[in-house]
């Protein structure tokens, strides 16, 4: 169901009952009332009769029964009716000649325990009034049509009928109306993403002047094209830079079978050609290990095998590590304001890949310093595991801090040195995987220092 057409029915249903159950209770109030209104007569003109009819030597039944004739109360065809206590009929009037009321004794009886009782009778309303003195008691009974009160309240119930069904069309046509414009944001919303695609994420949606819920929609979706936008950049440049690095070794390698077959050649010259083949497969063999590890990291978390980590043990693993990569890398390890509770050194992740993002820190911090020497400290403040590398290299520019995670980004000074470019960005993936951060500061030609934080487990 159209979401238009929803909002409208869901609008409708809302009046509806609204406006049911105001036109229901003023015709419910309206009906007591009228009730309450010729209950009163009737019982008025009940006690009036009674009244009479104890001044037995004043009054005789003929008098009574004239004075009821000429008494006008606004109802049609009234009859009044006295029963003594034996509940035989002491009195009867009526408008209309020979019209009598057949009165139940169970109505008598309920009149003389409650003092009164209304009830109906044929198309009348009556009241059983009991008149009690300590020498006449009698039960009187006043009927009659309230036509005109019912006639009144017919007129108000086809009113409130007609105005319920003219209020509910009404509320129809323009609840339709006002869903229209309601979702009018959402149709140009929808206009502008449609326009939208992988060649045209440079635009962006229009949020309008009001701080509203449709604003904030669409500051909201523009923040996420802005992401996809960044994402999209990330992965051509990776995909160029990773085809390219790629592409340099194959095309040497072909470039040296192509010279090497063009004519006979001495054994030696052979072998330096494997030589220099075999360098260029290893290349090759490390940038796509580490592509790998690049493209595992870009999974969600739930992809990895995720455990319960004591991270200083990952930590003790660095030296060995750092060592295999080149024996003229060292690091030195500093453990600082570590809890007497160990539970708080435990993290949740990956070890293989927590181990990867550190050691590719430090062989950062290894590589670009002139002795070849890092610092880690690790320590846990207000729950949280920070590891701190160290170097005294030649430091990053400030305006290379923003980019220097990103894929295959080198500084412009580090061209010449071996690598990928692939160090950083890879770190920086696995520790966001962990829900951590990185920090980074540097000053140059004074050293570079690199701040991991995890949450501890």
């Amino acid at each position: 169901m159209p979401v238009r057409l929803r909002i409208t029915l869901v609008f409708v249903a809302l009046v509806t009952i609204i406006l049911g159950i105001v036109c229901g209770g003023i015709y419910y109030f309206s009906y007591s009332a009228r009730k309450e209104t010729i209950t009163t007569r009737l019982t008025n003109r009940a006690v009036t009769t009674a009244r009479l009819l104890a001044l037995k030597e004043t009054f005789d039944r003929a008098l009574v029964q004239r004075i009821d004739s000429l008494t006008t109360i606004a109802l049609k065809n009234k009859t009044v009716q006295a029963y003594d206590y034996e509940n035989k009929k002491i009195y009867s009037y009526s408008d209309v000649p020979g019209d009598t009321l057949e009165i139940d004794k169970s109505v008598l009886d309920d009149a003389r325990v409650n003092n009164s009782t209304f009830f109906s009778i044929s198309d009348k309303e009556a009241v059983a009034y009991h008149y009690s003195e300590p020498n006449f008691r009698v039960v009187v009974v006043s009927a009659a049509e309230d036509i005109d009160g019912k006639n009144a309240l017919n007129t108000l119930g086809n009113i409130l009928l007609f105005s319920f069904l003219i209020g509910n069309a009404f509320v129809l046509i323009s609840g339709y109306i006002f869903s229209s414009g309601l979702l009018k944001p959402v149709k140009r919303i929808t206009a502008d993403v449609e326009d939208i695609s992988a060649q045209n994420l440079s635009r962006r949606l229009n949020t309008g002047d009001s701080n509203d819920e449709w604003h904030r929609l669409a500051v909201t979706l523009n923040r996420l094209l802005d992401r996809l936008q960044e994402s999209f950049e990330l992965q051509r440049r990776f995909i160029s830079n990773a085809s390219h690095e790629l592409s340099t070794p194959l095309t040497s390698i072909s470039s040296q079978l192509e010279v090497s077959l063009q004519k006979e050649r001495v054994a030696s010259d052979y072998r330096q050609v494997m030589q220099s083949i075999h360098q260029d497969v290893r290349h090759m063999i490390k940038l796509t290990q580490t592509l790998l590890e690049f493209a595992k990291t870009s999974g969600s978390k739930g992809g990895l095998e995720i455990s319960r980590l004591r991270i200083d043990e990952i930590i003790l693993r660095i030296p060995f590590e750092i060592a295999r990569v080149n024996q003229k890398y060292s690091v030195n390890l500093q453990f600082e304001n570590l809890p007497e509770n160990e539970e708080n050194l435990f993290v949740f992740g990956n070890e293989a890949l927590l181990l990867t993002a550190i050691k590719n820190i430090v062989v950062n911090a290894c590589k670009y310093s002139a002795n070849h020497h890092a610092v880690l400290i690790l320590e846990v403040i207000d729950r949280k595991i920070v590891i701190a590398i160290n170097d005294t290299g030649k430091g990053i520019p400030e305006k290379d801090l923003k980019t220097i995670f990103q894929p295959f980004y080198r500084i412009e000074e580090n061209i010449v040195t071996e690598g990928f470019g692939l160090g950083l960005s890879l770190a920086d993936r696995i520790i966001k995987l962990h829900k951590g951060e990185i920090e980074v500061k540097s000053e140059l030609n004074v050293g570079t220092s690199f701040t991991i934080i995890l949450p501890s487990a």
